[in-house]
């Protein structure tokens, strides 16, 4: 579906990335129904921590905020979930495909990022760059990556970075059918993180979509 490569900016490196690719059926063939029950149940789950959340506890020694903060940055699925547990905002009303993405972030607080396959133009490099590389963020904003920020690109230009987010391009629309959902990992992370959560991912897709076609990577 999608040729994806890690290059050698990652030798010597012990760093889990992985991905799974979907293939949607139409909509008719969905079962908004059944997905929306499992959402529901899995945001109760998810709120049940709020009682006891504590940012220190929680996030303190979590990968990915060190990952972030080295970059002066705060991590994202933190500020989500803080959004979510201690602010009462709702859970994102966006098209279903990403809320599989959001809510196995909130559940496992990954990071995941989530691209329209059709849109990315031949092989998908992943790499660690050198310098910052500016691209068009979603929405038009400026973006751009940072010296060691894990980021892809593909024939065209950049797509994605983990500190400058999802690109203009191939972010998920109400058109997408054949999506890449992508679990990000930080150095010297347990793979199981990674594998776990794309069990849970691949649990929200064929919850929503039983007859989609799913592939997963591991690089």
């Amino acid at each position: 579906m999608l040729k994806i490569l890690k290059d050698t900016s990652f030798e010597g490196t012990n760093i889990p990335l992985g991905a799974l690719l979907v293939d949607y059926p139409e909509n008719e063939k969905w079962d908004m129904q059944g997905f929306t029950r499992l959402k529901e149940y899995e945001l109760v789950s998810i709120m049940s921590r709020a009682g006891s959340f504590n940012r220190k506890e929680v996030f303190g020694e979590n990968p990915y905020y060190r990952y972030f903060k080295k970059y002066k940055k705060s991590y994202m699925v933190m500020l989500q979930a803080e959004s979510f547990l201690l602010k009462g905002r709702p859970f994102p009303d966006v098209n279903l495909i990403n809320q599989i993405a959001f809510l196995t972030e909130l559940k496992t607080y990954t990071l995941i990022g989530s691209h329209d396959v059709d849109k990315i133009e031949g092989t998908l490099t992943i790499f660690r760059g050198t310098e910052k590389v500016a691209f068009t963020g979603m929405g038009g904003r400026d973006a751009h990556i940072y010296p060691g920020d894990i980021s892809g690109k593909d024939d065209q230009d950049i797509i994605f970075s983990m500190i400058g987010g999802v690109d203009n391009r191939t972010y998920i629309s109400p058109e997408t059918r054949r999506a890449a959902y992508f679990v990000f990992g930080v150095d010297n992370m347990n793979i199981k993180v990674v594998t776990e959560a794309l069990d849970m991912l691949e649990k929200y897709v064929l919850t929503l979509a039983p007859d989609a076609i799913t592939e997963r990577i591991i690089l």
